[in-house]
This record gives structure tokens, sequence and C-alpha cells, in this order.
């Protein structure tokens, strides 16, 4: 990392291994330096102070799109890539990218179904489905976690809470990943080729089970979609499709790398896994600082509304700035030894899940997953240790493993049908 002091930018590649691998320690020298910095790879102003992320989530003058406060034409815009439409309609109705008075009304229909004592009642389901999956591997004493289970846990209970047929699930994955690799940084012709064949392939496939929904309703959040839609036209065609590609996407890749690299910072801490989710409440606090400590991504970019200085960054209107969300739970400021793993940590305003009108929607149901799962998990593999240094995916702004290698005492292992 190079910084000049006097201007404030900042030349760090995403995709250095050294970053790749582990962001932290430039994460701390930013810290130390220059908290509020202009990212040259990025070509953007970014934020790593808990105080101004957390400030700058809540504040009405950002928003996550800027083309309903100004034109292409007054912003020196280009017009859009035509290449590229069928992804962008998707993106231009989904939730995530919405402002007031859109998103406001779009967001309630949605967060009935995932407020806390919404999904309660998948606790039981997320227990079985985690004794199965173990079931599958637990003799062999060695296997890739994130592939048999860390995966496994959200993307069927995301697919089964959604509607969408089990045998559907493995096309649901392969779809979310093409289209989740759009955000990374210096993508690629082919990786945007290959995003729009994914996202064609699945509206399709999701204009073909809202159909079959609206001849034969079920009890499945799909379903109350499209009675939502059908009610005083809330919910327009287009918005329910993106809507289902987003609560599909976003409510199992983030929950994957949770789990990923949750167990990885337990393990490397040399922490007793049992001992750490002895209870309910000392796995509630595991399992915050798990998401503090690593969390699965690591920038959440807004636009500029309005020409301002914000905590230094000097802002014209159209611009773009990025949240450092992992930096900021790595704020010396905030947390005590902020590089130190404490599942024990009292006060943990983490800001893993974001914050404001677009803090994460399916926040209570990827805590539920991970504090029914991963009990289950250190119960089931006695001595769960890691097996090969991980790895971390060339894949910034999120935060994933390209493996977990884990071993533990295949005799001692419990195996329940």
């Amino acid at each position: 990392m190079r910084l000049d002091a006097a201007t404030r930018h900042v030349d760090l590649d995403p995709r250095a291994a050294g970053f790749v691998q582990t962001p932290y320690p430039a994460y701390a020298a930013l810290h130390a330096q220059a908290p509020v910095f202009f990212w040259r790879q990025y070509g953007h102003w970014c934020l790593a102070r808990h105080a101004d992320v957390s400030a700058a989530l809540r504040d009405p003058r950002f928003g996550r799109q800027i083309l309903h406060v100004a034109s292409r034409a007054e912003l020196g815009w280009p017009e859009p890539d035509p290449r590229l439409a069928a992804f962008d309609d998707l993106e231009r109705h989904s939730l995530l990218e919405l402002e007031p008075p859109d998103h406001t009304r779009l967001r309630g229909l949605v967060n009935r179904a995932f407020v806390t004592r919404a999904i309660l009642h998948l606790r039981p389901s997320i227990a079985a489905l985690a004794h199965r999956l173990i079931d599958g591997f637990a003799a062999a004493g060695h296997c890739d976690l994130i592939t048999p289970f860390a995966t496994q846990i959200p993307l069927m209970t995301i697919a089964g809470f959604f509607g969408a047929p089990p045998e559907d699930a493995a096309n649901l994955l392969g779809w979310s990943h093409r289209m989740v690799a759009m955000y990374q940084f210096r993508r690629s012709a082919g990786i945007e080729n290959d995003a729009l064949a994914a996202a064609r392939d699945f509206a399709a496939y999701l204009r073909a089970l809202v159909n079959e929904r609206r001849q034969h309703p079920r009890d499945d959040l799909i379903s109350a979609l499209v009675a939502a839609g059908a009610a005083d036209e809330k919910l327009t065609g287009d918005e329910l499709i993106s809507t289902c590609i987003l609560i599909l996407n976003a409510g199992h890749e983030a929950s994957v790398h949770a789990i990923g690299n949750g167990v990885r910072a337990l393990l490397e801490a040399g922490i007793d896994p049992l001992a750490a989710f002895a209870s309910a409440a000392s796995t509630s606090a595991a399992i915050e600082e798990m998401l503090r400590f690593d969390p699965p991504l690591h920038m959440f970019t807004r636009y500029a509304l309005a020409d301002m200085d914000f905590c230094g960054a000097p802002l014209r209107r159209g611009d773009k700035i990025g949240l450092l969300l992992g930096a900021a739970n790595r704020d010396p400021a905030v947390f005590s030894q902020p590089d130190v793993f404490d599942p024990k940590r009292k006060t943990n305003p983490h800001v893993g899940f974001g914050g404001g009108i677009h803090f994460c929607l399916g926040a209570p149901l990827a805590r539920l997953e991970l504090e029914t799962a991963l009990p289950i998990l250190f119960q089931r593999l006695p001595g769960l240790r890691l097996a090969q240094p991980p790895r971390a995916r060339d894949s910034y702004h999120f935060r994933q493993l390209e493996k977990l290698e884990v071993g533990w005492d295949a005799g001692a292992s419990v195996l329940v049908t």
C-alpha cells in the first residue's frame, strides 16, 4: 500500500495476493494514517472508521442510486452498455438498488417475511438439514467444509423458504455465483457475458415459477410475493422477478461465507468450539464476533446525492463512496483489541449487516442459520481442526474462502439418522 499523505490518495491493488489473503494489516494502516482516503484503483473516496461508515449508512444525502435525482447527461455519464441490458434491467428493480419511496414500498412488502418471529419456525428444519449433511461426511474424518456444509445450509434453507424445488438448488447456486461475479474488481468481458446469460436463465426460471404459483399458490415466500403483487398492484412483474433474484442470491451468498469465515476464525484462534457454543448466550456472542472479525462483505458503495464535504471527503453530486465494513469492524477506537477473535466480546456494534434503510433484510435468517447449524457441527465433529491453511478467494469486496479443509476425530463422531 502506498499513501500520498498530501492528497490522501492510496495505491492498493485489491487483487494483490497479500491483500486478498489478509486485508486487515492494510486496514490497520489506513486507520492510523488515512481513515478517509481516495482509492485510486476504484476511483472514489472510501471510509474506514466505524463512526464514519455508520454515519454514511444512515445519511439520507447518500443513495444506492443517483439517476432518480440527476440525469446521465447532468452527471457526464455515458449511456449504459446495451449488451448488458438484461442484467441492468434486473438491477434497476432490485430492492438493494432502490431509494424511497420505491424502496419503502418494496421493503415493507418483503420485510414481514424476514422478521425474527416469522422465521423461527425454520429452526427444526435447519437442524435436521445440518444433521443430514453431517451424516454424509462424518465418517470420513476430513472434508472441505465449504462444499458439503457451509454452502448447503443457507442454500437449501432459502430455497425451501422461498418455495423452489430442492432439485433446482444446483441451478440456483450456479446462477447466483455467475451473477455476483459482476461486482468484483476488474471484471472481464467473459464474466459479463456469463453473468448476462445467468441473469436471463434465472429470470426465465422465476417467471415460470411465478406463473405456476399464480395458478397453484402454496405456503411459501414466492406465493406471498405473488399475492402482494396482485393486491392493488403493489408489486409489478419486473419488481417481483428482481426481488425474487435478490432474495435467493443474497439469502445464501453471505451466509455461506459467514459460516466459512467464522469457523476459520474460531479454529485459528485455538478456541474450544464446544465451550464457545455451550449456551444460547455464548452462541449468540460468538456468532456476532464471527460477523465482526471477518465479515462476508467488505465494501458497500453509495452515491452522493448532493455536493458535500463528508468526514473530510470532498464529494460532488454523483460521486461514489466506498464504505469499508471490514475495516470499520476492526476500528481500534470502537473495539478493544480489534485483531483478536474474542467470542465473549460483550460490546459488539459491528456493521457486518450494514445499517440504515439498506440494513441486511436477511439478517434474522442468517443469524438463525448460524446459531442452529454451528453448535450441531461442533457437537457432531469432536476435535474439529484445520487440516490445511485456508486460502481466501480473489473476489474483493466479498470475503470468502476457496476451501476450508478440516479434520476431526472420526471415531468419536456420532452418526445421526
